[in-house]
């Protein structure tokens, strides 16, 4: 059991800092990688079953996880569980809390620092999964990886500090403390985009927490999930403590959340989903003791601002990458440019130039920047939007599919008014809306009309401006004079406002909170 081996003391002292990038342009890291491409390519195709209480499961009935890439290859079988294995999973999930709970924080804390460790090991290999299933790029499946690491070295550091003595007044005559206690059973339900970075995060602070999980993984990466539940049991985690979960989230997602033994739900996916999980997590029906919390990221309509006293070419560098990186499947994603008509037409004219030289296509090799869209659904949605949006603004570049796989031009709208669909509405996908606004004032109005209130950027030289950003652009994360992309944990905790979500503020100080419940404690002497 490696996480034994741990001195989780003398680790939790040595200051946090972000996992490094890797180098690509080193050979020996190219190489690493490309290995690593090859060794995932032969395991394709396996059968992978549930994982409940430690008991690996195999159903009847199995579902396939494709490469978007090239749709005819099999990346994955894996079971489809019923509601009746739901409920069996939340059930062995809420006996195995009775004793989870009770183990101290600092052996707890000592499975993620092991479970950093052996990801660090296999970060390439992790990479590659991210590839194939996802049709991640090399340098975003890395940053997947690398953001994954940081979560779990974060959130250990996180749970030994909760666990200790908090700073509460002296009560004459009596002797007081403060501490967080665990809430119970948690149905942890991640989204595809973030396959590695996300489903470690959300589940990795449910359990140092003290509490137990259901994984419910997004069934487009639900091989990227398994290869993270077997790397906990490697570690030594007990079973019971995470429980993987794969299957129609239509079938068992509502199992999940309704299920009377589940304390709190913790959801990353669209605004309608979210919002389902919201009105039904809220009933308390005869026999549950609590009412469930909820932490819920629903996405985003973030916009970039771009006034005339900006750096121009780093303002079309950072809409460009904003805008289509990973193919624009980010809810943080800069699908929005919001610019004032003096330097309009040259920020687009800067922004078309960079798109057009974005290399689409097989993104095992390492030259590819522009992948896939993640399945057949996506795409067909996309395009509709594209379709919308040629109704709505002056299609400039873009806007057509290339197969087999499912592969979308980047796309670039110009003249798109502010309440146009393709400005309001998530994509989520390679689709950028030019925006044309009269001046600095009317740019944040239109950046701030949104139901969405996730990250946003301004460009600007101009310091009062930078100030008023501060106290009037209405959103979770704002960059200034920096892309719209790419929070980094604990220096970037990232969560945003209204329909965007519950600000739950993932890798930051108060994250693992949404996961206890405080309980004072005086004893009169």
């Amino acid at each position: 059991m490696l996480q034994t081996k741990i001195d989780v003391q003398a680790r939790a002292k040595v200051p946090f800092t972000n996992e490094a990038f890797v180098d690509f342009s080193q050979e020996e890291n190219r190489r690493a990688q490309e290995e690593a491409i090859a060794q995932v390519r032969s395991e394709l195709g396996r059968t992978y079953p549930l994982i409940i209480g430690g008991k690996h499961i195999t159903t009847e009935k199995t579902f396939a996880s494709l490469n978007p890439s090239h749709p005819d290859q099999v990346i994955g079988h894996f079971a489809s569980a019923t509601v009746e294995q739901a409920n069996e999973a939340v059930k062995v999930a809420a006996e195995t809390f009775e004793t989870w709970k009770r183990v101290p924080a600092e052996e707890r804390a000592g499975y993620l620092f092991a479970a950093a460790d052996l990801m660090r090991q296999r970060r390439f290999y992790f990479n590659a999964w991210m590839i194939f299933e996802v049709g991640k790029n090399w340098a975003e499946a890395d940053g997947d990886t690398a953001e994954a690491i940081d979560f779990l070295e974060y959130y250990a550091r996180e749970i030994m500090r909760l666990a200790g003595d908090q700073p509460i007044p002296p009560v004459a005559g009596e002797d007081n403390k403060f501490v967080y206690i665990p809430l119970g059973v948690g149905a942890v339900i991640p989204p595809w985009n973030f396959p590695t970075a996300i489903t470690v995060g959300m589940t990795s602070a449910s359990f140092v927490s003290g509490n137990t999980v259901v994984l419910k993984p997004a069934s487009t990466s639900a091989g990227i999930a398994y290869q993270f539940v077997r790397l906990l049991e490697e570690v030594g985690l007990p079973a019971g403590v995470v429980n993987y979960l794969s299957g129609s989230g239509s079938t068992i997602g509502d199992a999940l959340v309704d299920n009377t033994n589940v304390r709190f739900i913790s959801f990353t996916g669209s605004r309608e989903v979210g919002l389902r999980i919201y009105e039904r997590a809220s009933k308390a029906p005869k026999g549950q003791r609590w009412l469930k919390r909820t932490v819920l990221e629903m996405g985003g309509k973030d916009g970039i601002v771009v006034d005339e006293t900006a750096d121009l070419d780093a303002a079309a560098a950072a809409i460009a990458v904003s805008a289509f990186g990973f193919q624009g499947q980010k809810c943080s994603a800069g699908s929005r440019a919001i610019v004032v008509e003096q330097v309009y037409d040259e920020v687009l004219s800067k922004v078309v130039e960079k798109t057009k030289a974005i290399t689409m296509g097989d993104v095992t090799q390492q030259s590819t920047y522009l992948g896939p869209v993640v399945d057949e659904n996506a795409m067909k949605k996309i395009l509709e939007y594209i379709e919308i949006g040629k109704s709505e603004g002056h299609l400039v570049t873009g806007g057509g599919h290339q197969g087999p796989g499912y592969f979308i031009e980047p796309t670039i709208f110009a003249d798109v008014a502010p309440d146009a669909r393709i400005a309001q509405e998530e994509i989520f996908g390679p689709v950028l809306a030019f925006i044309k606004a009269k001046d600095f004032d009317e740019a944040l109005d239109i950046a701030n009309n949104t139901e969405y209130g996730l990250t946003g950027a301004l460009f600007s030289r101009d310091e009062k401006r930078l100030e008023r950003a501060y106290a009037d652009f209405h959103v979770g994360n704002l960059y200034l004079n920096r892309k719209c992309t790419g929070a980094l944990v604990g220096g970037q905790p990232f969560g945003g406002f209204n329909m965007s979500g519950t600000d739950s503020k993932a890798g930051g100080p108060d994250y693992l909170l949404l996961f206890t419940q405080g309980k004072s404690i005086s004893k009169k002497r």
